[in-house]
């Protein structure tokens, strides 16, 4: 890592390691669904095993409010290590106490234990001195490796620091670092693309984009706040009003800084319309660009399924093909482009296979980013509904870099110093 060891800088082979990971996998009826965070894990794992580390592995699933769940419980993520690392991963129902120090004690070199989620204990969010304490009898060497979490002040981020030489694995090592260097010296142009629900959920992140990009463009829901601070009708669309001055104050920066150089801040043009994101519902497309420009005798003419109004029971659902090819061209143009937040409602289902009604304009983005069209710049991805969608979509291997820390990632990217990372031992 830039600044801090990782588990190459320091004697591991025959120790006991504390392993902690992000494990925070969708499960249902007991089976995993999509195993990414566990894949993404392997690395770091296979290096301790060829140390002939005793290896016990510490994770969350979920958020069972420090109370026992057993539908979050860890065990289909021992049985799918187990598969993927071909041979035996033990667990034990609990992460401390004696049954789990008789459990570590009992492991021999280049053996797996999982303990129970940690967040069956509220001592864990709580950052809990006592509970770290407890965690760390049961190994030699904390290895942080669950960059999902490092945004936050826990027990098994922070506190376990204070008693265990604390030093990261290849997976936190790796997203730190591309992240950093994606933003501090990226190869340009550099283009971000921000999507999401809130705008004071990414806030920062906008406003680093609009100091450090070339080009920003925002879609997703969050860019319904940006054109109702616009004056643009946006119907029955989702918005938040609380977030309008922020949306006015970041469209004025970006206008400040388009002044002091070749800066360009863009909202959709125009949009997928639906009564709702029911997909057997008919959909138009709407170009709002008219709003900025007078209207005489509606020129340009508008195809019959097009118009420059939404109606007042209308919801905009994704962004509209004028916008994707906007994007999709300024991303033949960059070099470097982070993306974080879809454009659209993804999650809607299509009626006969292929993509949803709602996915038209994040699939733009994906074609762009991935040569589809030619030029195929670096790509650095992030967000939870972004990276679930491409998971979906079996194209994970298509980009430089799928962040497995939506909030993490956010953070980081927006210049902020993650405390599960600061608290590592120093180079």
């Amino acid at each position: 890592m830039i600044d801090k060891q990782t588990i190459r800088d320091i004697d591991i082979k025959g120790k006991k390691v504390l392993l902690r990971t992000d494990y925070n996998v969708p499960i249902s009826n007991g089976q995993i669904t999509d195993d990414y965070r566990i894949m993404q894990s392997l690395d770091t794992i296979h290096y301790l095993l060829s140390q002939n580390c005793k290896i016990i592995i510490c994770s969350h699933l979920g958020r069972p409010d420090g109370q026992v769940n057993s539908d979050l419980s860890l065990f289909p993520v021992a049985k799918r290590l187990h598969d993927l690392l071909g041979k035996k991963v033990e667990f034990v129902p609990d992460c401390i106490g004696e049954q789990v120090i008789k459990a570590a004690e009992k492991i021999e070199d280049g053996q797996v234990l999982l303990l129970e989620n940690l967040r069956f204990h509220p001592e864990e969010e709580e950052n809990d001195d006592d509970f770290a304490k407890q965690l760390a009898l049961l190994a030699d060497i904390f290895v942080q490796d669950a960059f999902g979490v490092v945004h936050r002040a826990h027990a098994s981020t922070v506190a376990i620091t204070r008693h265990l030489p604390a030093v990261a694995g290849f997976l936190l090592e790796k997203e730190v670092d591309t992240i950093t260097q994606t933003t501090h010296d990226p190869k340009r142009p550099l283009m971000a693309i921000i999507g999401g629900a809130k705008i004071a959920d990414k806030l920062d992140i906008l406003k680093r984009f609009i100091e450090i990009a070339d080009i920003t463009v925002v879609g997703g829901a969050m860019a319904n706040t940006f054109l109702a601070a616009e004056g643009i009708p946006i119907g029955d669309s989702f918005y938040d009003k609380n977030d309008l001055p922020l949306a006015r104050d970041i469209i004025s920066a970006a206008k400040r800084e388009s002044t002091k150089r070749q800066f360009v801040f863009s909202l959709p043009f125009d949009g997928v319309v639906a009564s709702n994101n029911d997909p057997t519902k008919p959909t138009r497309i709407v170009d709002w660009s008219a709003h900025a420009i007078a209207d005489i005798e509606n020129y340009p003419k508008k195809p019959p399924h097009q118009s420059s109004h939404i109606h007042a029971n209308e919801k905009i659902l994704d962004i509209g093909p004028f916008s994707g090819a906007f994007i999709a061209g300024a991303i033949q143009l960059s070099n470097t482009v982070i993306w974080n937040g879809t454009m659209g409602v993804t999650e809607t289902p299509a009626l006969q296979g292929g993509i949803g009604p709602y996915s038209h304009g994040t699939d733009l983005v994906i074609q762009g980013l991935t040569g589809d069209m030619g030029h195929k710049p670096y790509t650095v991805v992030g967000g939870g509904d972004t990276v679930g969608y491409i998971e979906s979509r079996k194209l994970v291997d298509h980009f430089d870099l799928v962040s497995t820390g939506g909030g993490a990632s956010l953070e980081l990217m927006s210049g902020h110093k993650l405390p599960g990372v600061e608290s590592l031992r120093n180079k």
